[in-house]
């Protein structure tokens, strides 16, 4: 029974503790969120594409390969 109390105990000193961390740290402010949520998504995007294009060419160069040995 002693060793469920500990674990609790321990559960709300973890916690208290993250509580303490989170103080510590410096959150962004709305517009830097927002610049910064814009420039991932924009990144994202434009590895999407390079992705993309990068399959559709070795797509095209693979099936010219095989077709030519075939």
């Amino acid at each position: 029974m002693s060793s469920a109390i500990g674990v609790v105990a321990g559960i709300k000193n973890f916690f208290d503790e993250v509580v303490v961390e989170l103080k510590k740290s410096s959150w962004p402010s709305r517009s830097e969120l927002s610049e910064s949520t814009v420039v991932i998504i924009l990144t994202v995007i434009a590895l999407g594409v390079f992705v993309a294009t990068t399959d559709v060419i070795i797509e095209k160069m693979i099936s010219v390969l095989v077709g030519a040995s075939g």
